[in-house]
């Protein structure tokens, strides 16, 4: 789990694949990632993945062993890296026209730079099979309605929050509009409870709290043209800043919140997980990390999505949140798909079971036993709609003025109207 988390973040401005100018005639060579046919007949192809940690360290070459063990014509070289390596390894290869055979992705601004310069595999026309995935968990892989990448994990954010704390402040249901949540906020301090554990040093979990109330206030739509028009100063975006600074000036977050991390010892998760805050905006992760910094609330841990804002246009079906891919580049080996679809379709159960991921396939939720995987894979189940992480929806130098903005706007250095002035700049600029 630690791979997906620390995964995502810290991060967009590390991915960035800024000023791509590649050749397509390079971009479209056969074998020159690694792919191809070796000089003993077998069919190779390179696959690069994020796997560091478990449970994927074990799990993914043990798909990989099945696979090639089934298909003893195919060779998988495989790349394991850490993330920010791996994204670091993908940028300078990307730069120079190549990308591995199959990679790791996360959709979004990152993604739509490699498909412009021609370098990734459009797969629309090549997954018959792909009617048995989830439409949410695909939807961060399709550009201008095609597909460039498979999906093997989705997740969503969401307010993770300790029921004894709660019913020690006498709040017997989580709040459900944002006017009720600024009121169990104010009821949690009335009780000498801190409220909220936020990582300020890190700036990607604050930006959750303006995307989620960009997308209650303006709605999906807005958020999609803003990305189109790279224009973010309509009056949606500002009263989603308007709203963040309501709890901001309510003081909500633990002491020295400005300098915590999030993974870190004493930062967010820890916080929550000790019991010394009540609540935290996080993904579907959250209760992992919690535990790996040494506390577990258990059974005093719930669950609550994002409140809907009086007279918002989107609702409380409709989700932020991100995942885990892989995309092929253009002129992969066709042995490579084949090997993504046996990895998702066929292993979905290891993976569901390795209580490390949560289910892309089509009624796979089922097999879910943790019930905090549980109640999010149901939320994702009836999602309406679903946004993808801003700060990877968008490229990366957008998605970074997203956060930092944010940031500033949490620590008191920006206005509302500031915020959405800078990722105007920052789109227009991009």
């Amino acid at each position: 789990m630690a791979s997906t988390l620390t995964s995502r973040r810290r991060f967009l401005a590390l991915a960035g694949l800024t000023a791509l100018s590649v050749p397509l005639a390079t971009a479209c060579g056969s074998g020159e990632s690694g792919g191809g046919t070796s000089a003993n007949g077998k069919i190779t192809f390179d696959w690069w993945n994020i796997a560091t940690t478990e449970p994927g360290k074990s799990l993914f070459p043990q798909i990989s062993t099945a696979f090639t063990t089934a298909h003893p014509n195919i060779a998988i070289k495989t790349t394991s890296l850490e993330n920010e390596a791996f994204k670091s390894k993908l940028t300078a290869t990307t730069s120079s026209g190549k990308l591995p055979d199959v990679y790791q992705t996360w959709g979004g601004g990152v993604l739509q730079q490699q498909v412009d310069a021609g370098l990734v595999e459009d797969l629309t026309d090549l997954i018959d099979w792909s009617s048995q995935l989830t439409p949410v968990s695909l939807s961060a892989y399709q550009i201008g309605g095609r597909t460039y990448g498979i999906p093997y994990d989705i997740g969503m954010v969401g307010f993770w929050y300790n029921k004894k704390l709660f019913a020690k402040a006498g709040i017997t249901t989580p709040p459900a509009t944002w006017a009720e949540y600024l009121g169990v906020v104010k009821k949690l301090k009335a009780a000498g409870v801190t409220p909220i554990a936020l990582a300020g040093k890190e700036k990607w979990p604050g930006h959750y709290y303006w995307a989620y109330l960009a997308m209650r206030v303006a709605g999906l739509p807005a958020l999609q043209k803003a990305a189109t028009t790279k224009d973010f100063t309509g009056a949606g975006f500002v009263q989603a800043g308007a709203h963040l600074k309501e709890l901001v000036d309510l003081q909500p977050f633990q002491p020295g919140f400005l300098g915590a991390g999030y993974a870190t010892p004493g930062g967010q998760a820890a916080t929550v997980g000790n019991g010394k805050a009540a609540m935290e905006l996080m993904g579907q992760w959250g209760p992992s990390v919690q535990k790996d910094a040494g506390a577990d609330l258990g059974a005093d841990l719930g669950f609550f999505p994002f409140p809907t804002v009086d007279g918002g246009v989107g609702q409380a079906t409709e989700v932020f949140g991100g995942g885990g891919g892989f995309a092929l580049r253009k002129g992969a080996p066709k042995e490579a798909l084949d090997f993504l679809k046996f990895f998702v379709l066929d292993n979905e159960s290891k993976l569901l079971a390795s209580n490390g991921y949560l289910p892309v396939v089509k009624g796979a939720e089922s097999q879910l036993t943790d019930a905090n995987k549980k109640v999010v894979a149901e939320s994702l189940v009836k999602a309406t709609g679903f946004q993808l992480f801003l700060d990877q929806a968008y490229p990366p130098a957008v998605g970074q003025e997203v956060n930092d903005s944010v940031a500033d706007l949490i620590a008191g250095k920006k206005t509302p109207e500031q915020v959405t002035a800078s990722i105007t700049e920052a789109a227009k600029s991009a």
